[in-house]
């Protein structure tokens, strides 16, 4: 069986080194923050840009965009995004 959307979340927040959510919720800023340096977007000491910003961001990381350009996005990521993020994250903490 797949995983559900919430597991996604959940694999994607630990391999960032953030901690597991019980309830259903999508990412927090701090979280979010956390994808788009572990991608390679921002870098620790960059200042958090927009919750808008950050997933175009993370959206052109993973390819799904072809800038980082908030404008026009959607807010949440879906299914097949949540797993490309967890695949890249996973493929440059090996490499």
């Amino acid at each position: 069986m797949s995983p559900t959307v919430d597991e996604l979340r959940n694999d994607i927040r630990t391999a960032v080194g953030r901690y597991e959510r019980v309830e259903k919720t999508g990412f927090t800023k701090e979280s979010l923050q956390a994808i788009a340096v572990a991608l390679g977007y921002l870098s620790e000491s960059s200042p958090r840009p927009s919750k808008a910003q950050m997933r175009s961001g993370i959206r052109w990381r993973i390819g799904e965009r072809s800038d980082d350009d908030p404008d026009g996005g959607r807010s949440g990521f879906t299914k097949d995004e949540l797993r490309a993020i967890l695949t890249k994250v996973r493929e440059r903490a090996e490499g």
